[in-house]
């Protein structure tokens, strides 16, 4: 995504977190059910061909254990899918999910550390039943917009610096990049479909990564106050945009929004599921930790249950 003007260079402070913490940015007790109690809903035997595709919020990097090949894809055998196919009793399991992938990344292939991610779709066969994507994010420069807020949060703590600078020329770039993406979303289903067309079609949406109802928590994650709602309508947008294409392309949309508001990347540990950009967990920055993961597992796995 092209940005109207060149935003300053990070200051000190900034760098030194960011030297501190891998640069992996790229992103539910309401259901009340565990990964655990949902595991007997099905046999193994019987169970359904369940594959998962999408990018970091689905693969979990730095999540414990990492593994799967491509080692650079950083898989988590904690990520969602991993507990998903457990939940579900999933008589075959293909996690071919990877950290930095767009929608091109579904249909092509994704190079990255230690080898090349086959395009995701070659999982998919006749004989998968079961699909999960979560994509989109990285399709809005996800990692650059992390970089960018925070950096600029310097400027102006309690001001907006990031909204000026993503609105600045009267357009909002954020929206814009959002309304560009929906069509690839879209291209991603019809894919799935064409492949995998026995199979039932979820498409996972993204967890709150922001406080939902405050103004952040600038310094120890730097946004700026000003700047949270801001970035939280964008979160929500995006969130829109996929359910809408979710219907519109034959799939089922999982809200993984709703159920996760108060374990914003704000929280304490042990509350939050999303890590700042300093992880006081093992995770990704401003990624889901494994709780983050077991959170969205159960809401994946109910949404397929009861499909």
């Amino acid at each position: 995504m092209r940005l109207a003007t060149r935003p300053p260079a990070p200051p000190p402070a900034v760098r030194r977190l960011f030297a501190r913490a891998p640069r992996l940015f790229v992103a539910s007790a309401a259901v009340g059910l565990t990964v655990t109690a949902l595991s007997g809903a099905a046999s193994a035997s019987t169970g359904p061909v369940y594959a998962a595709l999408g990018d970091s919020y689905t693969s979990g990097p730095l999540i414990p254990d990492q593994t799967g090949s491509p080692a650079g894809c950083l898989r988590s055998d904690h990520d969602y899918p991993s507990l998903v196919a457990q939940a579900i009793g999933a008589a075959s399991f293909t996690d071919v999910s990877c950290s930095g992938a767009t929608t091109a990344n579904i249909t092509g292939p994704q190079g990255v550390t230690f080898g090349t991610n086959p395009p995701q779709v070659d999982a998919l066969s006749s004989a998968t039943s079961v699909v999960t994507v979560g994509i989109g994010g990285n399709d809005i420069n996800f990692a650059n917009i992390v970089v960018t807020c925070s950096s600029l949060s310097f400027t102006n703590p309690f001001g907006s610096p990031c909204k000026s600078h993503y609105t600045s020329g009267g357009t909002d770039q954020l929206e814009q990049a959002i309304n560009a993406a929906a069509p690839k979303v879209a291209a991603v289903l019809q894919a799935v479909h064409q492949h995998a067309p026995n199979a039932q079609v979820f498409l996972v949406g993204y967890p709150d990564i922001l406080p939902n109802a405050n103004d952040g928590c600038w310094p120890f994650v730097p946004i700026a106050f000003g700047d949270v709602p801001y970035l939280r309508g964008a979160e929500k947008s995006l969130n829109s945009m996929l359910a809408a294409q979710a219907v519109a392309n034959g799939a089922t949309y999982v809200d993984t929004y709703t159920a996760s508001i108060g374990h914003d990347f704000c929280q304490l540990e042990g509350v939050k599921w999303i890590e700042g950009i300093v992880p006081t967990a093992p995770a990704a920055p401003v990624h889901p930790n494994a709780l983050g993961e077991r959170g969205m597992a159960q809401l994946v796995a109910a949404a397929i249950l009861h499909s």
